[in-house]
């Protein structure tokens, strides 16, 4: 049973950093459960607002439905007792509606509801998709604007109004504009989260128009860094931001942006350049080149990040 109600979660949820902590998976690309216990582990013990697991950082995309429940369960058996942790659900709606049962089940705080696969879909349709999973669980469901799922201003305010365990809007497109009408009309009435890939670059703008927080995937392989970033974000410090934009965000963009799929990948290849290997990604994502990991790693050193004890924790 969750500890918080979904507005309890969305309140605590609006005040810190979040992550999609990487999944673990070993040679044969199965889930390797020692390796996510361990990375959880460290990740819980910063000072992070809220852990999504089985989210797109952790390839919740390529998970069977048994698996990502799993998934869930290990992030709230290892990490619950010291922050949040949110389950993800996707797919079709009948698929969607299994997960965010799964997610409850396995004791998750919260559900981010995840873009439906492929098929382009109108609001109405949107809508109904949005209510099946709302209906469906108890827990604080958050959309994730982005692909299949570009929500109109008017579909959330009527989401919001007939469902109450509604409690937040994650942004990946990045249109300012339908950002601003979805703030307008709708208030404080839902959590605003920064949801664009490496959101850090995005971060001190979305801050202006309400989105105290974001999903930073940097996080996973240097927090100390990913916290600070966020520190400075929430103070407006624009020099300090614009320093660690220079010093490492933009310099780690341009790796990112080598291949398609780089977003993700780049996690699993950072982890391996700081000596925390979570394995391999799966198909159809590929990982990063032993190149890009070195380069990765010059980076990260010349930016004079250090990951506490790396090595040592994880050996």
């Amino acid at each position: 049973m969750a500890l918080r109600t979904p507005q309890e979660l969305a309140a605590e949820l609006a005040g810190g950093l979040l992550s999609f902590p990487a999944t673990a998976f070993d040679a044969e690309l199965a889930l390797d459960e020692t390796a996510y216990r361990r990375h959880l582990d460290w990740q819980a013990s910063h000072p992070i607002g809220g852990l999504f697991a089985a989210g797109g950082t952790g390839e919740g995309f390529s998970l069977l439905p048994e698996e990502s429940a799993r998934v869930i369960r290990i992030a709230v058996e290892e990490a619950g007792d010291r922050v949040p942790v949110l389950g993800a659900a996707g797919g079709s709606t009948l698929q969607a509606v299994r997960g965010a049962r799964d997610a409850e089940a396995a004791g998750a705080e919260g559900l981010l509801l995840l873009p439906p696969y492929l098929t382009e879909c109108d609001q109405e349709g949107l809508a109904a998709h949005v209510s099946a999973v709302c209906e469906a669980t108890s827990l604080g469901v958050i959309v994730y604007h982005r692909a299949t799922a570009v929500y109109e201003a008017g579909t959330l305010a009527d989401l919001a109004a007939r469902h109450e365990n509604l409690i937040g809007f994650k942004d990946g497109v990045g249109d300012l504009a339908q950002l601003t009408r979805i703030r307008t009309l709708l208030g404080e009435r839902l959590l605003y989260l920064g949801g664009l890939p490496t959101a850090e670059a995005y971060a001190l703008p979305l801050l202006q128009l309400g989105m105290s927080t974001y999903s930073s995937a940097l996080y996973n392989v240097v927090p100390e860094f990913a916290l600070a970033f966020y520190a400075d974000v929430r103070r407006g410090d624009h020099a300090a931001v614009t320093e660690k934009l220079a010093r490492f965000v933009l310099p780690y963009l341009e790796i990112r942006d080598r291949a398609k799929g780089y977003g993700v990948s780049i996690v699993k290849g950072g982890l391996r350049a700081v000596g925390r290997d979570l394995g391999p990604v799966r198909p159809p994502l590929q990982d990063l080149t032993a190149q890009d990991v070195e380069d990765l790693r010059i980076l990260i050193d010349a930016a004079g990040i250090h990951p506490g004890a790396a090595a040592a924790s994880a050996a």
